[in-house]
């Protein structure tokens, strides 16, 4: 059975501002998806690498923040992006902590409003 999870989508209001946060917090360097009357920039993917895939997107009528889905982002060790977070213009909501055998986490708020989750195993 495949990871349950296959793609995932963080709606934003601002993408320039958007983007410099998670390239930054993150770091990665986002790619331009051509879609029609939506605006998508994609996270570094690996067509048959584990994990999910997604991206930011601007749509009209989808409005960012206070959203029901958490998305984690693997992490080397999630303090060192956490770190990141009030430079990059996000807010901290709780720092690194231990899940136990299953490693460590930290939740923070990006530029938008949408909180997402930052996981490592040390």
């Amino acid at each position: 059975m495949n990871n349950p999870v296959v793609w995932f989508e963080i709606y934003v209001q601002d993408m320039a501002r958007a983007r410099a946060f998670y390239e930054t917090v993150l770091p990665a360097q986002l790619e331009a998806l051509d879609a029609p009357d939506i605006e998508m920039w994609t996270f570094p993917m690996q067509s048959n690498g584990a994990g999910a895939a997604g991206a930011l997107v601007r749509m009209p009528g989808f409005e960012p923040g206070a959203n029901s889905v958490l998305v984690y982002f693997g992490c080397e060790d999630c303090a060192e992006q956490a770190g990141r977070v009030a430079g990059a213009g996000g807010k901290v909501v709780k720092d690194k902590f231990s899940i136990g055998k299953y490693g460590h986490i930290a939740l923070v708020n990006d530029t938008e409003g949408n909180m997402i989750g930052l996981h490592s195993m040390r």
